[in-house]
C-alpha cells in the first residue's frame, strides 16, 4: 500500500509534433522525475493517453470537446497507451503499453446520455472503458487494466524489480 499520494506538478501539454507514444513516455518520466522522494523509496507514475493516428486525444477540457472525441473515436479503432515508471534512488524503469480498442458507432442519444453522466470527466479520450463507457467498448487487443490506467501485470513486474516486495502483504 502507498504511504503518501504526491501529485507531480508539470506541464502536461504535447510539444508541436510530438507522437503519442513518445509524449505519453515523456510525459511518465517528467512525472516520475518530479516527485519529491528519498534514496530508499519507492514512486510510481503513469500517464494514459488516447491515439487516433498521430493525434493525441488527452483529457477533456469540458463537455463539449469530450463530444467532439466520442464523434472521433465513434466507429473506429483507436490505440490507448499507457507508460508506467517506477523509481527508487536514481534507478527508473519504465514500460509502454498499447492496447488497440474498438469502439462501436455511437448515436447521439448515446453520446449526450454518456456526456450527462460525467463520467468523461479527466479521462484520457473522454471515456471509461471500466464505467459505462464499457459498453461503447465491443473487442479490445491487449490489456485492459491498461485501458484502465494502470497495467497491473507490467506494474507488478517494475515494482518487483525496485525492490518492493508485493508478496509479502498478502496474508
Amino acid at each position: 500500500m502507498p504511504d503518501e499520494i504526491r501529485a507531480p506538478d508539470i506541464d502536461e501539454d504535447p510539444k508541436k509534433g510530438e507522437l503519442p507514444r513518445v509524449y505519453c513516455a515523456r510525459i511518465t518520466r517528467e512525472k516520475v522525475a518530479a516527485v519529491p522522494a528519498g534514496a530508499e523509496d519507492i514512486v510510481l507514475c503513469a500517464d494514459t493517453t488516447v491515439a487516433l493516428g498521430r493525434r493525441i486525444l488527452g483529457k477533456p477540457a469540458d463537455a463539449s470537446e469530450a463530444a467532439q472525441f466520442l464523434l472521433q473515436l465513434s466507429g473506429r479503432r483507436h490505440r490507448v497507451i499507457t507508460a508506467v515508471a517506477v523509481r527508487r534512488g536514481d534507478r527508473v524503469r519504465e514500460r509502454v503499453v498499447e492496447t488497440t480498442v474498438r469502439m462501436k458507432s455511437l448515436s447521439d442519444e448515446e453520446i449526450s446520455a454518456y456526456l450527462r453522466s460525467g463520467e468523461w470527466q479527466g479521462k484520457a479520450g473522454g471515456y471509461a472503458i471500466q464505467g459505462l463507457g464499457g459498453a461503447f467498448i465491443p473487442w479490445i487487443q491487449g490489456s485492459y487494466s491498461a485501458v484502465m490506467g494502470l497495467p497491473v501485470a507490467e506494474t507488478a513486474t517494475l515494482l518487483q524489480a525496485a525492490g518492493y516486495p508485493l508478496w509479502q502483504e498478502v496474508q
